[in-house]
């Protein structure tokens, strides 16, 4: 199958595994409008690809992913319309990777942070390097959490952890985020590839149709979850973006001081 029209996406096979790799570096794998609308139809090309059996995701240079660009998190407050396109991607990124017959590894080579942790989360195993930050701060720039974090989150830490993370967007380092059941393991940056590499093999040379039937099975639940979730999460995110809040954590991270919030 060819993978034609992603330019912010790296994908490259090796043999049945598809390896894929977010290449915005210089902006830490944030998202803006490109990514994002690529990002939420690669993974139903991906289920419909005969020839991959097993995919892996990450980031180029120094991170995972930062989360949404600043500068295309602006022109949804200044441009409103643009949030119910982003709304619809983003429901179909958090489904597509639930969705997709082929269990979809992590490597977590460093910091994945708003919907790049969303991503991540949104995928079968992970695997992290250690000092790697991972969190979903929302709040911290007045939105809502409503990617499919609040989803996601309490079910893999329950709700009570999910709330403190959720509510004061604090970012965990991997070897805690390993500890709490975030993330399966987080290993040495200099082990991550070895790691992630033995355990994408044991799946390719596994029973394929055995393994994809068990991720169907997992994940049906968790899928109809996400469905429910991201209808009322990404609505209220919506509000949020025009909210003052939203432009003030916008305006203070750009100008690198503390967010003074008004709760309007």
């Amino acid at each position: 199958m060819d993978y034609e029209g992603y330019e912010t996406i790296t994908i490259e096979r090796q043999e049945r595994v598809l390896r894929l790799t977010m290449n915005r570096p210089e902006a830490l794998n944030a998202f803006n409008a490109q990514m994002h609308e690529e990002m939420s139809r690669l993974f139903t090309d991906i289920d419909m690809d005969p020839d991959t059996d097993v995919v892996v995701l990450t980031g180029a240079g120094r991170a995972f992913s930062a989360g949404g660009d600043m500068t295309w998190l602006q022109e949804m407050i200044d441009d409103p319309s643009v949030w119910d396109r982003t709304s619809t991607e983003g429901k179909r990124i958090v489904l597509s990777i639930l969705e997709a017959r082929q269990p979809v590894i992590a490597r977590i080579n460093g910091a994945a942070v708003g919907l790049g942790a969303t991503v991540a989360l949104a995928c079968d195993v992970t695997f992290a390097a250690e000092g790697a930050l991972i969190g979903d701060p929302h709040v911290s720039v007045g939105l809502v959490a409503g990617d499919g974090g609040s989803a996601l989150w309490p079910a893999l830490v329950g709700y009570a952890r999910a709330r403190e993370f959720l509510y004061t967007g604090e970012l965990i380092e991997a070897t805690r985020a390993a500890e709490i059941g975030l993330v399966n393991r987080a290993v040495p940056a200099e082990e991550l590839d070895e790691v992630v590499d033995a355990f994408v093999a044991r799946l390719a040379n596994g029973p394929t149709v055995a393994i994809q039937g068990t991720k169907a099975s997992i994940n049906q639940p968790l899928r109809d979850l996400a469905v429910t979730n991201l209808g009322l999460s990404l609505a209220l995110e919506g509000i949020s973006n025009v909210s003052a809040d939203h432009q003030e954590g916008i305006t203070a991270f750009k100008e690198r001081r503390e967010a003074r919030f008004t709760g309007r």
